[in-house]
């Protein structure tokens, strides 16, 4: 079966279609450079969610050294219970 369409494709009338189906697929013209924005916001929000991690970290170390770890993780729990 795959034999018969593939010589019914390769016949002398088939010519302009086999043509047509061995142009190159892509040319130099169609490619485009990684834009310098495109960077710089990836860069941006990177470095935010960087500083949002230290944020939260310098916040749950300073209760830690506050108020001491038993009262600590009574708080945390105590906000993951009013969360759910």
């Amino acid at each position: 079966m795959i034999a018969a369409s593939a010589i019914r494709l390769a016949c002398p009338e088939n010519g302009p279609y086999l043509t047509a189906m061995v142009q190159p697929v892509s040319s130099q013209q169609g490619v485009m450079a990684a834009t310098r924005p495109q960077g710089r916001v990836a860069s941006a929000i990177v470095w935010a969610a960087a500083g949002l991690g230290a944020l939260v970290l310098l916040g749950s170390l300073s209760l830690w050294f506050h108020y001491g770890t038993t009262v600590f993780f009574e708080m945390i729990a105590a906000g993951i219970s009013a969360c759910f």
